[in-house]
């Protein structure tokens, strides 16, 4: 079963975490979410966060996952949230298993395939020597060197956790990471399709939403609607937690 945590009464709502992130990333943004009469489920897909690790990694078993969660706590008519590759696994599931979902959330990510664009990140991860007992600033110092980016950094760092007293590790799974890598990138099949209420927010610094890709947006989604938040990149909810708040709230309504 996926690990998450749960606050709030009321709708259910499921926040789905991108590539290497966790339930963790949006504790602040689901606090304010539990506040409007929502019960969030910010969840840990497989391999990441304190969720389990296996060998099988796709779309196809992330969807199944979150399909399973909802079963064990009785959760219908969910709003799911999606972010980047959870987005991807929100649009699978809204589009597999409608009856699941009211409505669909859709963060800085579209239903076209992307090519693999997270080779430096895993050569910063695997550069790691875990048993020579580094510290934490000996990870962030040996990432520095293929991350410039601070806020990157600090978010992959996130992750690290003592595993025993003397011994840090990462939380994800890096060895499926390494070898699933085009996983990420697959396309929505062509003949899914969302016919409820769907809400795309793309971060105006970010180039994963482009204006080309609207088209295929409307055929998978047709009522979907597209917004745009200011001074954002790819990590939106986080660069612009308060316009993203908003959006958020005015489609919810």
């Amino acid at each position: 079963m996926l690990h998450s945590r749960i606050e709030g009464e009321g709708k259910p709502m499921i926040i789905i975490h991108g590539f290497l992130g966790m339930s963790d990333n949006w504790k602040s943004l689901g606090s304010q979410f539990a506040l409007q009469g929502f019960q969030i489920h910010a969840i840990d897909l497989r391999n990441h966060g304190k969720s389990f690790h296996a060998d099988e990694f796709s779309y196809e078993v992330m969807v199944e996952d979150v399909k399973q969660y909802c079963n064990c706590h009785q959760l219908t008519n969910c709003v799911i949230l999606g972010h980047s590759m959870g987005g991807k696994v929100a649009m699978l599931l809204a589009t597999t298993y409608p009856e699941l979902v009211s409505k669909l959330i859709v963060a800085d990510i579209g239903p076209k395939y992307y090519a693999p664009h997270h080779q430096t990140i895993l050569a910063g991860l695997n550069a790691i020597d875990f048993s020579k007992k580094p510290s934490r600033g000996d990870v962030e110092e040996e990432l520095s060197k293929y991350i410039k980016d601070f806020g990157t950094r600090q978010f992959l760092l996130k992750n690290l956790y003592w595993k025993t007293p003397e011994q840090l590790a990462f939380r994800f799974n890096l060895n499926v990471f390494n070898e699933k890598i085009e996983t990420i990138g697959t396309a929505l099949p062509f003949e899914n399709q969302f016919l409820k209420p769907t809400l795309f927010l793309r971060g105006d610094k970010s180039d994963y939403i482009l204006d080309a890709d609207f088209e295929t947006i409307y055929h998978h989604f047709p009522t979907a609607e597209i917004h745009t938040i200011k001074n954002a990149g790819h990590w939106l909810h986080a660069e612009n937690p308060k316009d993203f708040y908003e959006h958020v709230m005015r489609f919810m309504k």
